[in-house]
């Protein structure tokens, strides 16, 4: 099978090339930035047609992964950033396909699971959860995600491609045991003696294993019966408090500093980030893909954290033997 990953330089876009690569596929990645890769990296910007249209002749399947991280300040150049780097992409995936006389069976679009409101009482699923944007306990500076949300699967809706099967993923935060990516980053809290409840608990954490969301691709891919929305996010979301307490259990340290909204906000500006990417209570559940048919390797939250930390003490591990033994390497005469 042939794939295209517009987009797949990032942590979500390395993850799932590296497992289509080791089952035998061909990938090939879109970059703006391309670098020497286990798999074929060919430029793009993300905007305007160009050569690298040519690799959708005969493809299997597009997973267009393209857009600006978030984790950021929302400023207005980086607002503007964050919404033309998704629409821009989405438009110019469409336009490729559509000019392609033998274009991919299968399109699938990330999105985002924030596009849901900001609950407690009830999860949001594909078919009867509530959309964003007028939530009365939000603040109003939580409507531009919602407004890049829409706009983003917008444009998506707008290609009409006859041969080409559409699927959009409203993704949850996607864990695994890779340096930079959010699993990364809220364990190192738990490390330092950080990792206690953030805010006041409540809100919901969606998340996703990696294992899981490989295969929740790969499925989505087979089944030619399935098309439209999907969340792409365990059946069972956990607050906040019970998140960070899974966690600090399975990293093996009983205390965790909580953070208050007011410290929170202090810190996510000194990390020139926004409190909104914890602090939002994104209760998301798949019933579509369960419904289709498909079973989560690593359901719960207890579970995947515990072999998500034993892979990353393997990746220390595995670093300090390295650093040894250059070190021995560099003292022999």
């Amino acid at each position: 099978m042939k794939l295209i990953i517009p987009g797949g330089s990032g942590q979500v876009g390395t993850l799932l090339a590296r497992a289509f690569v080791e089952q035998g596929h061909e990938v090939v990645v879109l970059s703006r930035l391309p670098r020497p890769a286990a798999w074929r990296v060919v430029p793009w910007d993300g905007a305007t047609l160009g050569t690298w249209q040519r690799e959708f002749e005969g493809a299997d399947a597009v997973v267009n992964l393209a857009g600006r991280s978030v984790n950021c300040r929302y400023t207005r150049r980086h607002r503007r950033e964050i919404l033309d780097s998704r629409i821009l992409s989405t438009r110019v995936v469409g336009r490729a396909i559509a000019q392609t006389s033998d274009p991919p069976r299968v399109w699938l679009q990330a999105s985002t699971a924030t596009i849901y409101a900001h609950r407690y009482d009830a999860p949001n699923d594909e078919l009867s959860g509530m959309l964003g944007g007028a939530e009365s306990n939000a603040p109003s500076s939580w409507r531009f995600s919602i407004d890049v949300a829409r706009a983003w699967e917008e444009a998506f809706n707008e290609a009409a491609l006859a041969a080409t099967r559409k699927v959009l993923l409203r993704s949850a935060m996607t864990m695994s045991p890779d340096r930079g990516g959010v699993f990364d980053a809220l364990l190192q809290l738990v490390r330092v003696g950080l990792g206690g409840t953030i805010g006041d608990g409540r809100q919901y954490m969606s998340w996703i294993h990696e294992f899981d969301f490989v295969r929740a691709v790969e499925w989505l891919i087979a089944r030619d019966d399935l098309a439209g929305v999907f969340n792409l996010a365990s059946p069972h979301p956990v607050p906040n408090a019970e998140f960070m307490r899974a966690l600090r259990h399975a990293w093996g340290i009983r205390f965790g500093m909580a953070a208050s909204r007011p410290l929170l906000e202090i810190a996510t500006w000194l990390m020139r980030s926004e409190s909104e990417l914890v602090l939002k209570s994104r209760r998301v559940v798949p019933r579509r893909l369960l419904e289709s048919g498909f079973e989560f390797q690593l359901p719960l939250w207890s579970d995947a954290a515990l072999e998500l930390c034993q892979r990353y003490r393997h990746w220390i591990s595995a670093t300090h033997r390295l650093a040894r033994s250059r070190s021995v390497a560099v003292c022999r005469p």
